[in-house]
């Protein structure tokens, strides 16, 4: 699913639309009220395109998206050290830091459109098959938004309406964090009900929310939940059942070749549960090849490879040899970079790499995870943990091993490293697995305050409504 740019002017908001390669014929649309608007299932559709579209800019899931996710933990040095990337590595980040900012605004941004879509979808005439699929692909988004938000800030405005008018209150307070996560997984649940199977979306719309996308969201959602104040004693379970309903149903399973997941021409394949679709020109393409490869090689050099990380993987790690790379036949660590975002196409920023949201070999190890928290004494947590670690050409961990929970723990960290760098989740994972802090103290002798445990709610938003509280620490 690649998007091309249209626009529409909805009420008083601009909606930015994107279709996709056969996903959707363009109509000329201009400025149009709510009234004459939703009103057929093309309509619907390219309300929904608009919502996927708000996924693609730069300062949100085009480079945003993985700073604020990666670059907050241990395995991606910054080349500058004072801007506002640095700051997220060195955690001396504030309420002014403008990635901060970007994150949060456009992550409102595409609830927003997400909203319209639900609200207004439900009263069009047209399949009723087709009209749930699509509300589900939109409240997938909402949710994937607020589980970003939920995760990066605590207790945040729950806006599940969209604008209406003047009169409509735009100082929200703050939601209690219980509540954002109930309606997180409402709107997953929905999704996984009503979007189509993996197997059923058609050729000409991949890249849309399937049932296996809504599950897995939904999995990492529950065994994140469980490690906050808003846990509910039943959330490892259910995510471990997320988790085997996606592994059980066959549709999606590990690439043979690891660099086969990263390579544009094999984009959304079997190993590939979600993705958000970008292209080259004159659609919206992806920068992070560019950001990750050295100037000798047309890229921006902004960011390279921390010694640890090279250090950590063992040389027959088949992800070591794809992952990263050094120049001019070195050893040298200083010389190595990210090599694992390729395209052969790319147009200088612009490349076709998709950003994956969630892929199989993530769910395995999540499957681990809930596993081991469930009993630490299950010979089966070692089952997805060993299928990652066989296709990257590692021993396997026999299931008579005693591992304690905490040691298992540190086993996924690794792997999980090993594995994912470079994809969005190295934050939230080590947040999640309480190991942020231990790592910043083993890696850089630095200790990170309990503050950074949440980003800072952006200077602007404070000012523009006086109704939200600042994070503590950050006054």
């Amino acid at each position: 699913m690649k998007k091309n740019i249209l626009f529409l002017s909805l009420l008083t908001l601009s909606l930015t639309l994107g279709s996709c390669e056969k996903f959707l014929e363009e109509k000329p649309y201009d400025f149009l009220a709510a009234e004459n608007f939703y009103q057929n299932e093309g309509d619907a559709i390219a309300g929904l395109n608009g919502v996927f579209n708000a996924l693609l800019p730069q300062t949100y899931y085009g480079r945003t998206g993985w700073q604020i996710t990666e670059l907050p933990a241990e395995l991606i040095r910054v080349g500058s050290s004072t801007d506002e990337r640095a700051q997220l590595s060195r955690f001396t980040f504030t309420p002014t830091n403008t990635e901060i900012n970007s994150w949060w605004t456009n992550s409102y941004r595409m609830i927003n459109r997400a909203n319209d879509v639900i609200e207004k979808v439900p009263a069009i005439s047209m399949d009723a098959t087709r009209k749930a699929n699509i509300i589900g692909n939109a409240r997938f988004l909402r949710a994937q938004g607020y589980f970003d938000l939920v995760r990066c800030f605590g207790d945040v405005p729950l806006v599940t309406a969209t604008v209406k008018g003047p009169t409509d209150d735009l100082r929200p307070t703050r939601t209690p964090l219980a509540q954002v996560y109930n309606q997180i997984i409402e709107d997953l649940q929905f999704a996984e009900a009503n979007c189509y199977a993996e197997n059923q979306i058609p050729a000409g719309e991949k890249g849309r929310v399937s049932k296996g996308a809504a599950a897995a969201v939904l999995a990492k959602v529950y065994i994140t939940r469980a490690t906050t104040s808003a846990a509910l004693g039943t959330d490892n379970q259910s995510g471990l059942d997320a988790c085997n309903r996606v592994i059980n149903s066959g549709l999606y399973s590990l690439l043979p070749v690891y660099g086969d997941v990263f390579n544009p021409d094999k984009e959304n394949g079997p190993e590939h549960i979600f993705s958000i679709q970008f292209d080259l020109p004159p659609n919206t393409g992806n920068i992070i090849v560019r950001q990750f490869l050295p100037s000798q090689l047309a890229g921006l050099g902004t960011f390279t490879v921390e010694d640890s990380l090279v250090r950590s993987y063992r040389t027959t790690d088949v992800r070591r040899a794809w992952n990263i790379s050094n120049m001019a036949g070195t050893t040298t660590l200083a010389r190595y970079y990210f090599n694992k975002f390729r395209d052969d196409k790319r147009i200088v920023n612009d490349s076709r790499a998709n950003y994956l949201i969630t892929r199989f070999a993530d769910i395995l190890l999540l499957q681990s995870e809930a596993r081991n928290n469930l009993n630490p004494n299950d010979p089966l947590k070692y089952e997805g943990y060993n299928r990652v670690r066989q296709r990257a050409g590692l021993p396997q961990w026999a299931n008579t091993r005693v591992t304690t929970k905490d040691a298992f723990v540190d086993m996924l960290v690794r792997e999980r490293g090993w594995e994912l760098v470079q994809e969005g989740h190295r934050w939230f994972d080590l947040v999640r697995l309480n190991r942020l802090q231990e790592r910043e103290r083993a890696i850089f002798n630095r200790t990170v305050d309990n503050k950074y445990l949440l980003f800072p709610i952006p200077q602007p938003e404070l000012i523009l409504n006086p109704n939200l509280t600042q994070n503590p620490g950050y006054n």
